[in-house]
C-alpha cells in the first residue's frame, strides 16, 4: 500500500472515530436495549490470498444465523429486524470497521474483504483482486451493492443465494475491483468516501421536499398538469349529460 494512502486512511479514521464516537455510543447502547447481546459480529475475512482478519461490525441479523455461512439472501430475510435493516440501509453497521482501518487490516477505500470459502474457491480472481488492501468501501460497493441486494432478495434457500452469488456477483464485482485497482489515484478515494458519506440520502429527493431537485419538481408540475387536464375532461363531460344538444 502507497504510504500516501496509509496516511490517508489514518487522517480520515481518526477524524471519523471523532466526529461519530456520540453515533457509535448510541447505536451501542440502542442495539443492547433492542437486541441484546452480542453488539458486535466478528467474522473472518481475506486480505491477502493466504492471510485472514477479524471484520468487525455491528450485528444486524439474529444470533447463530451466520452459522449458515455464506452471503446474505432471501433465504436470511426473517433473521433481520428492522433495527437491523435501517443499519443496512444506511451502512451504519459498517462504522465499527474504523477499527480495522487503524489497525491496518482494512483501506477506507478498496474491495469488499471476502471469505475465505470465495477466495479458495476461486484463486485466478482473489490474488488479482486482493493486490489491494481491502476496504470500507470501493468502486464495487457504490456501484454493484444495491443490484446485488436485488439478485439475491429473491432466493429462498441457502443453496440458491450461494449459486447466485458466485454465478452472477463475485466477477462482476471483481471486475469493478480491478478498474479501481488500476485507476486508483488519491482524489478517486477522496471521491469515494464522499459519495459513501453521501449514499443514505440518494433516495431523499422522492421522499423528502427539502432534497427535492428541478427534474423530481418538473415531474411534479407535469402530473398536476395532466391531472387537472383529466379534472377539466371529466366536467365536460357531466354538463354534456345534464344538458344534451337538441
Amino acid at each position: 500500500m502507497p504510504l500516501s494512502k496509509r496516511l490517508f486512511d489514518i487522517t480520515i479514521a481518526l477524524l471519523l472515530v471523532a466526529l461519530l464516537w456520540p453515533v457509535l455510543l448510541l447505536l451501542t447502547v440502542v442495539l443492547l436495549i433492542a437486541e441484546g447481546r452480542p453488539i458486535f459480529y466478528l467474522g473472518e475475512r481475506m486480505c491477502s490470498p493466504t492471510r485472514s482478519f477479524k471484520q468487525i461490525k455491528f450485528r444486524t441479523m439474529r444470533v447463530g444465523t451466520d452459522a449458515v455461512g455464506g452471503v446474505t439472501g432471501g433465504d436470511k430475510a426473517r433473521a433481520i429486524s428492522r433495527l437491523h435493516k435501517i443499519l443496512r440501509r444506511t451502512r451504519a453497521d459498517e462504522l465499527p470497521q474504523l477499527a480495522n482501518v487503524l489497525l491496518g487490516h482494512m483501506s477506507l477505500v478498496g474491495p469488499r474483504p471476502p471469505m475465505r470459502s470465495y477466495v479458495e474457491a476461486y484463486p485466478e480472481v482473489y490474488n488479482r483482486v486482493l493486490l489491494s488492501r481491502p476496504g470500507v468501501t470501493g468502486l464495487a460497493t457504490l456501484r454493484f451493492h444495491e443490484h446485488e441486494e436485488r439478485l439475491l432478495a429473491p432466493c429462498r434457500t441457502a443453496e440458491e443465494t450461494e449459486a447466485v452469488y458466485r454465478r452472477r456477483c463475485v466477477p462482476r464485482k471483481a471486475r469493478l475491483d480491478l478498474i479501481y485497482q488500476a485507476r486508483r489515484t488519491l482524489w478517486m478515494d477522496i471521491t469515494l468516501v464522499i459519495q459513501t458519506a453521501k449514499k443514505p440520502f440518494w433516495k431523499l429527493p422522492r421522499r423528502n421536499p427539502l432534497f427535492t431537485g428541478p427534474r423530481v419538481m418538473a415531474r411534479k408540475g407535469v402530473a398536476r398538469r395532466r391531472a387537472a387536464a383529466r379534472r377539466d375532461t371529466r366536467l365536460l363531460a357531466r354538463k354534456a349529460a345534464r344538458h344534451p344538444a337538441e
